[in-house]
């Protein structure tokens, strides 16, 4: 799904801790993208799938990032 997700307009990026804690974060540049994507034929087909094959619970949250900062050890080591 990922390298379909990617072919699509809007997809800006994704973040994965799937086998850690099962999450996978998909961020889009609007609201019309994230519902193009939700609709389309072969997402549909693995949602499905997903539904009867895979999770017994799953949760979608739509959010907007308002702001996105870091921290690095390493970068912070190289700048001194």
């Amino acid at each position: 799904m990922l390298q379909l997700a990617q072919q699509q307009q809007g997809f800006l990026g994704v973040d994965s801790a799937r086998n850690q804690i099962g999450i996978t974060v998909s961020y889009w540049q609007s609201l019309e993208d994230i519902q193009n994507w939700k609709q389309h034929s072969e997402h549909l087909t693995v949602q499905e799938r997903g539904k009867q094959d895979w999770y017994r619970t799953y949760k979608v949250r739509i959010c907007r990032v308002e702001k996105e900062y870091d921290f690095s050890r390493e970068k912070q080591n190289k700048q001194t």
